[in-house]
């Protein structure tokens, strides 16, 4: 069987090769189980210096368990958690989040994979009654699942909303790497300094092998979370792996690098498909994912030569997302390949 080229997913990625290299380098030896290994407690220090003093860190294996360990840990069963009906964690996390909180998911539509405090308050008129689950959480993505990016002071605006109302602001951040880059501004300034008491940050995206974290800001929240990872089946034995990843993203910013170029491809692919006609990009290009309405019959062509998902069918949308790896000779020859699939099916 061939092996496609990948625009699907940075999932599809390799690993970086420092990243990698690092994963070697703390496989010497024995080390102490469970995180009081000094790989884990440098990747801690690491951590505290990017987000702040006042921050916990606890290391963990995929984003989905970041998230809903996260959520159990932070509501009652009778709660209800609200995000966008765009959101990882409404579409795929396979009902983990209701499964393991026992929370009602509540989703506000969205255009662009982003919410708004307006859509939020009509939520609340149920509070204080008891036939119905209680608001405790709002979550947002950043980077959306549409690629789109919340400015700090969009993200501000619903943590003000949040504190004036006793809920909780949780950030998926998956791709927050991408997101700072796109932003230009530091990772504490798009999350903590924006008001966001609870933060999963994923490593894997950007060029880790399975590396995420969850990273708590409101300290309150972070009591007894150790006791909420294990029974989530989060804390691994052998953490060095985990937090070498960590070490090696932070040093020198090899995470922003990586991002960097990831966006920056993502916005060449969109700038070169502005000369394809028929070709019609749907979302802004803020990080590192393009997203693109073409004929039908182009997309079955491409789809034997390259590796995507195709977004939504009715409209014949495609999502196109781009890597660490990938160079702009990838790019050119996507382009070509689209250029000629859209022609050919005129």
């Amino acid at each position: 069987m061939n092996q496609l080229k990948s625009f699907a997913s940075d999932n599809n990625s390799p690993v970086h090769s420092k990243v990698m290299r690092a994963i070697m380098e703390v496989n010497k030896g024995d080390a102490i189980a469970y995180g009081d290994d000094i790989h884990t407690l440098e990747a801690e220090r690491r951590f505290r210096e990017v987000f702040g003093k006042d921050t916990s860190v606890f290391f963990m294996l995929t984003g989905t368990g970041a998230n809903v360990a996260a959520l159990a840990h932070i509501t009652r069963p009778y709660h209800s958690i609200i995000c966008s009906d765009k959101s990882h964690l409404e579409n795929d996390e396979c009902a983990a989040p209701e499964k393991s909180t026992g929370c009602k998911i509540v989703r506000i539509p969205s255009n662009d994979g982003k919410i708004k405090k307006e859509q939020i308050e009509p939520l609340l008129g149920s509070r204080g009654f008891q036939h119905h689950s209680q608001p405790r959480v709002i979550s947002i993505s950043q980077s959306t699942e549409l690629g789109t990016v919340y400015t700090p002071e969009e993200i501000r605006d619903i943590a003000r909303f949040a504190n004036e109302n006793d809920l909780y602001l949780h950030m998926d951040g998956a791709r927050l790497a991408n997101a700072a880059a796109g932003l230009n501004c530091t990772l504490a300034e798009t999350s903590k300094f924006s008001g966001v008491d609870v933060l999963s940050f994923g490593g894997t995206k950007n060029g880790a092998l399975f590396a995420e974290a969850l990273v708590f800001f409101n300290q309150d929240l972070a009591r007894e979370f150790e006791y909420t990872r294990k029974q989530s089946m989060q804390l691994l034995s052998k953490m060095r792996y985990v937090s070498a990843q960590f070490n090696a993203l932070f040093y020198e910013d090899l995470w922003l690098d990586n991002a960097r170029h990831s966006n920056n491809m993502a916005s060449l692919l969109a700038e070169k498909l502005g000369e394809i006609e028929n070709v019609r990009i749907t979302q802004k290009v803020e990080a590192n994912a393009v997203f693109a309405i073409l004929p039908e019959k182009a997309i079955e062509m491409l789809q034997r030569q390259y590796f995507f998902y195709i977004w939504d069918r009715e409209r014949n949308e495609v999502r196109w997302m781009t890597s660490f790896n990938t160079t702009e000779q990838d790019i050119d020859d996507f382009v070509a390949a689209i250029r000629r699939s859209v022609e050919d099916s005129d």
